[in-house]
């Protein structure tokens, strides 16, 4: 095994061992070909495009990535939001789109706009500099992208013009807004049509919601970034949408509610607009005649808590038939012309492709396994056949297959035709040098899916102080058939701590019935009652795990968990490392606070029990708190509010700000393990105290 400083490093440098693994996978309509993304090894940041000839297994590169653009990049501001809101780190190609033909493909480089012939590999400059998004039209002729708010078209080798802009700054076209890309993985802002003369594009306008500001204390002199935050119970972004031809013509569509979820616009029918109700127990789907501008409802899903949203639907088959996905039978089930696809216990996360017949992503039985699937003559058949992660991409007739599994590190990568392996993509990811060894475990009356990893060569009746490590809220798991899952949590364990990371309710991938446990303002009594049940039943299988000595250490959801445990358990948990915590739910966004508490206007005291700050007087264990000035997801203001309580309240504790950080963790290597060191160094200390 490399050594630890080796180890900590490398994960910074590969970005936790993601570099060099292929993704955005596209395969072409005749089936002989895939584009992909992917860096020159391991730890090269900068991706190129690249294609595969399935007929000849052979790779060839595309776009070269460092021989295009050499020196470093500069985005542009809303190319820097959109990578944010992806938790996109790398460089380089990091998204393309292609015609319906295969003919031509967009990207960006430092915000130019390129073009390349993927007959020939010629490559075009379309615009010089602050592009977002291009997307060519089905046809290749034209090219649609945004910059400085304003939506336009070019036409590769002619002219580029406007087609919607707005003089007001408040007001952005054919970008997503925030919350839907942070809380609805919607990351585009426009739709071509399938005869390419028309766009759909949406107008969004923030002119009342709240302004927050960033500044950057280490650096005074620099501008301070203020940006629209719709914090819970403020007003949304208001969005609406335009039909924009290309000859110049508009037609606005109003929408009545109050969010935007998708938008689908293929050969199969007219747009499918998804809709949803600022409550979220009502979801629409909506039909656009685009000759009137008329929309009529096609669906409608109610749920007394929320309707959950699953990527890739609703959707048309070829042949014309509505796919989406509901919360039926205690799972969600693939719904097609409104009759159910999959059998009941096999629990939908997303809907890969949709054509002739249907590519999608489910759980079975055990939820820490996702497969792909597709429809195949009015049946289900299952692609994947190892135990893992399986991630899907392509159609069902051509699937590209990323396996992770504790087998191996880093993905293997299949291009099956029919469910036939015919060809494999090569992955350049680092090995860590570190085998994790997890104890997977059941746990407790409510079968918690939990990960045990010990120190490697742990001897048995040697007791070892516990370290819970989770994320534990809502639309994340931690507990995966993935070696790279728990490749942090094992280097955790080596430091010597017994390591356990568990799942609780609120997490995905069984089902609805499991998921909604936290509604009704439970967010945190469930959470944490589940982490705390977690480890006393680990503890009863595995007497070395000493009680007397437990600590919690997470990020973001799991930064609050971390606080929440030591503030309200301390008779379970001795000293916790909260890394960018939600500490007071005023004062995050809409979309994902109302949907478990509601607003604060109407439900106040779901507010103030789901508070860290009301509880600040009761600290009585070693807290230390983590939390980047940059951060525009979950503010600093939530660190120094609970801070600022912990000091009125005469409360030690620790805060530690990491100038210029996101709300991604820092990347610099020196930075990223010098942290996780004296995380190490600081919980070994403070459990010492305890014991």
């Amino acid at each position: 095994m490399t050594d630890d400083v080796s180890f900590l490093r490398q994960q910074a440098r590969t970005q936790r061992f993601t570099l060099g693994a292929p993704k955005e996978f596209r395969v072409s309509p005749d089936g002989s070909r895939v584009l992909f993304l992917r860096a020159e090894s391991g730890v090269d940041r900068r991706h190129s495009l690249w294609s595969l000839d399935l007929a000849t297994g052979s790779e060839s590169k595309i776009v070269d990535a460092a021989e295009l653009l050499p020196g470093e990049e500069v985005l542009p501001p809303e190319e820097r939001a959109r990578r944010e809101r992806s938790r996109e780190t790398s460089g380089g190609v990091v998204g393309y789109s292609v015609d319906a033909g295969f003919g031509l493909a967009t990207f960006t480089l430092s915000g130019r706009l390129h073009t390349v012939d993927l007959a020939t590999g010629e490559i075009a400059t379309l615009v010089d500099g602050a592009v977002v998004d291009p997307r060519p039209n089905p046809q290749g002729t034209h090219v649609a992208y945004v910059r400085d708010g304003a939506l336009h078209v070019v036409e590769p080798g002619g002219a580029d013009r406007v087609l919607a802009d707005d003089p007001a700054p408040e007001v952005t076209w054919g970008l997503a807004e925030f919350v839907a890309a942070e809380e609805m993985s919607r990351a585009r802002g426009y739709w071509w049509s399938p005869d390419g003369r028309w766009l759909l594009a949406e107008r969004a306008d923030t002119t009342g919601v709240p302004r927050w500001h960033i500044a950057d204390p280490a650096n005074p002199g620099a501008e301070v970034n203020t940006v629209a935050y719709p914090a819970a119970g403020e007003s949304n972004v208001d969005v609406s949408l335009a039909l924009l031809g290309l000859d110049g013509s508009r037609t606005d569509i109003p929408l009545d509610e109050e969010y935007l979820v998708a938008v689908h616009w293929s050969a199969g029918g007219p747009p499918l607009l998804t809709v949803q109700s600022r409550d979220q127990r009502t979801t629409r789907v909506l039909s656009l005649d685009v000759a009137t501008g008329e929309l009529s409802v096609l669906h409608t899903e109610t749920d007394p808590h929320w309707v959950e949203i699953t990527q890739g639907v609703p959707a048309w088959t070829a042949d014309g038939r509505l796919v989406w996905v509901s919360a039926a039978d205690g799972s969600y089930r693939l719904i097609v012309d409104g009759e159910p696809v999959t059998p009941p216990g096999l629990q939908v996360r997303s809907v890969l492709d949709v054509g002739a017949e249907i590519l999608f992503s489910a759980s079975e039985t055990d939820p820490t396994q996702i497969h792909v699937f597709r429809t195949a003559g009015g049946g289900v058949q299952r692609l994947s056949t190892s135990d893992g992660v399986h991630v899907g991409a392509g159609t069902s007739e051509v699937t590209v297959l990323s396996s992770w599994s504790l087998a191996h590190s880093g993905p293997e990568v299949a291009v099956l035709r029919d469910g036939e392996p015919v060809a494999t993509v090569g992955s350049h990811t680092v090995d860590p040098g570190l085998v994790p060894e997890p104890e997977w475990l059941t746990l407790g009356e409510r079968g918690l899916r939990a990960a045990l990893l010990l120190p490697s060569g742990h001897v048995a009746g040697q007791k070892l102080p516990v370290l819970l490590d989770p994320y534990g809220g809502p639309h994340a798991q931690r507990v995966l058939h993935s070696r790279n899952a728990f490749l942090t949590s094992q280097w955790l364990a080596d430091q010597g701590f017994a390591v356990l990371v568990a799942d609780g309710r609120g997490t995905p991938g069984r089902g609805p019935g499991w998921e909604k446990e936290i509604a009704g303002g439970r967010l945190a009594e469930v959470t944490l009652a589940d982490q705390v049940d977690a480890l006393h039943a680990a503890a009863r299988q595995y007497p070395d795990l000493d009680l007397r000595r437990v600590a919690i250490r997470g990020w973001s959801y799991g930064g609050y968990l971390s606080a929440l445990a030591v503030l309200r358990r301390p008779d379970v948990f001795h000293a916790a490392v909260a890394g960018a915590p939600v500490t007071d739910w005023t004062l995050y966004d809409t979309h994902y606070t109302e949907r478990y508490l509601g607003t604060p206007a109407g439900q106040p005291d779901a507010y103030r029990d789901n508070s860290l700050l009301a509880d600040a007087a009761k600290l009585e264990r070693a807290l230390l708190i983590i939390h980047g000035l940059a951060d525009d997801n979950v503010f600093v203001a939530h660190a120094l509010r609970l801070s600022s309580e912990l000091l009125a309240a005469g409360r030690a504790h620790v805060f530690l700000p990491l100038a210029g950080a996101t709300h991604m963790t820092p990347q610099a290597e020196e930075v990223a393990e010098n942290m996780m060191r004296m995380q190490v160094d600081w919980l070994t200390r403070e459990l010492e105290r305890s014991a």
